[in-house]
């Protein structure tokens, strides 16, 4: 079995001409008889930019957290107040306070929104569905929970941390990565694969035996990588020669270019909000 689908991207750090553009990441995505929001940006261009693209957020079915950072939920709350009835699902850390420290730069708390805590803490477990194990929407549509970290040089993509002083790192264990199985073969949508773009995926292909990746959309989190990291990361994917990669949010522009010009086999591009992805 196999189904197809139709990604809408809602926010983006960039845009078409006509909308809005924020540090933030959301997909609409209409699959397998399900309309499903993955991720929430961060609550800046949400409604508009739905609005224009005439994406009606009271008939999702699901909303996807990928992770707790503000730039994946900030627009939790407007969600939940404009639709009652769609299901949530989230990593249990998922509510986790978070910080970054940046070399030279104030320290900024990165969690969630509180107006955003306080919708989710307000569902009942009918509708919250909180779980570091894998889970299925359909048949054809599955959330891998908590990402194995086997990869070791993959690391989380900055100076996270779960206390403002610095002295409990945050491994981000809440990220999660959502799949879907297509005529042409899985595809991947990520947040900002916080666990690792090697360990996702191989992941999602031990969870489906091996299957082939046609593709695979959303943040890479390789904007601060290493040069080995980077080159590791060339080297599988020139493996996996996956038909399309969608890359933007927190990939790096370099990073987006120097893909193309590597991957030969595999058709690169970056999205923006506004942009439509799908099977035929």
């Amino acid at each position: 079995m196999s189904c197809r689908f139709e990604l809408t991207v809602i926010c983006d750090n960039q845009a078409e001409d006509d909308l809005l553009s924020e540090h933030g990441l959301s997909f609409r995505i209409r699959a397998d008889g399900h309309l499903i929001l993955f991720d929430t940006g961060s609550g800046e261009t949400l409604l508009p930019n739905a609005a224009k693209l005439k994406v009606d957020l009271t008939e999702l079915s699901h909303l996807i957290l990928s992770h707790g950072h503000y730039d994946h939920t900030g627009g939790v709350a407007q969600i939940l107040a404009a639709n009652k009835h769609c299901s949530v699902i989230a990593h249990p850390c998922v509510l986790s306070e978070r910080y970054s420290r940046h070399a030279e730069r104030p320290v900024k708390r990165i969690g969630m929104p509180v107006a955003a805590q306080a919708a989710l803490q307000q569902l009942d477990s009918v509708q919250l569905h909180c779980s570091a194990a894998v889970s299925f929407i359909s048949d054809n549509i599955g959330i891998t929970g908590f990402v194995p970290r086997t990869h070791t040089f993959e690391d989380t993509g900055g100076p996270f941390y779960l206390d403002e002083a610095g002295l409990y790192a945050d491994l981000i264990p809440d990220d999660q990565a959502l799949w879907i199985n297509t005529p042409q073969g899985i595809v991947i949508i990520l947040g900002c694969c916080h666990s690792g773009l090697l360990n996702t995926v191989e992941y999602i292909r031990q969870l489906n035996e091996g299957a082939r990746i046609a593709g695979i959309i959303g943040g890479l989190h390789l904007l601060h990588a290493s040069s080995e990291r980077l080159e590791q990361s060339v080297t599988y994917l020139k493996k996996l020669r996956p038909q399309f990669i969608y890359a933007g949010h927190c990939t790096g522009d370099d990073v987006i270019v120097m893909l193309r010009e590597n991957l030969r086999e595999t058709a690169v591009g970056q999205f923006r909000a506004g942009m439509r992805i799908g099977t035929e």
